[in-house]
């Protein structure tokens, strides 16, 4: 398992920050930009090279977001399925393979996302000590930069004023 960790409430349309490694290095760079017409968050490598872009569209469904590759198509659309006081649960629509179910305590940061039952990837404030960090654990060959964009969907809509 590959675990990261990442700032609460970071993840900000408009911010740059980086995911850091377990060991606190520098794993992933996100660079927000605050567009007029839509806004947009680049995943990138350390290296600068686009991974996903995490683009939450103007005039589209309510409550969804799209991850894109570099080149503009869709890689997933991640949208609120139920909200309760105890369990939130999103649906990530995957276009080239099974959807992806996500799970838990989204606001506690203590969540798994979950593909036909089988764990993708788990979120937990747990792991790290500082309270404003929490960590994204993925499951091996698992695909890191898509769980680590769901994460920062998830994030992003679930604290819309951070």
């Amino acid at each position: 398992m590959t675990r990261f960790q990442v700032r609460q409430r970071a993840l900000s349309i408009g911010d740059d920050f980086f995911i850091e490694d377990e060991n606190g290095d520098h794993a992933y760079r996100i660079d927000g930009k605050a567009l007029r017409v839509r806004k947009t968050m680049i995943l990138e490598d350390t290296d600068g090279n686009e991974l996903l872009k995490i683009q939450k569209r103007m005039l589209r469904i309510k409550d969804s977001m799209e991850i894109e590759n570099p080149d503009g198509g869709r890689v997933a659309m991640v949208k609120k399925a139920l909200i309760s006081p105890l369990r939130d649960k999103w649906e990530v629509q995957v276009e080239d393979g099974p959807d992806i179910e996500v799970s838990g305590k989204i606001l506690d940061h203590e969540y798994r996302m979950e593909r036909d039952g089988d764990l993708v990837a788990q979120v937990s404030h747990r792991w790290f000590g500082p309270r404003d960090t929490y960590g994204v654990e993925v499951e091996p060959g698992e695909d890191v930069p898509l769980a680590l964009a769901i994460t920062i969907v998830v994030d992003a809509m679930a604290h819309p004023e951070g």
